[in-house]
């Protein structure tokens, strides 16, 4: 099997795609283990599923824009 680099895709109002050949810790250090070569993390914080992500960004209306600036 061919090793792939690591690719990150920060996905609009959405998770973290991450594709290729990476190691996932964690917070207790050790590895998670994830079969696939491809996985999606989680960045609003509310998955079920942590680091993984669940979807769950659809139901919080999950925004990654920047907030909207006010006049000083």
């Amino acid at each position: 099997m061919t090793e792939l680099p690591p690719r990150v895709t920060a996905c609009p109002d959405g998770p973290l795609l991450v594709r290729g050949d990476i190691e996932i810790v964690g917070d207790d250090g050790q590895i998670l283990r994830n079969p696939r070569r491809a996985v999606a993390l989680c960045r609003c914080g509310a998955s079920a599923i942590k680091p993984w992500c669940d979807g769950t960004h659809k139901l919080t209306r999950f925004s990654t824009a920047p907030p909207p600036q006010t006049e000083p």
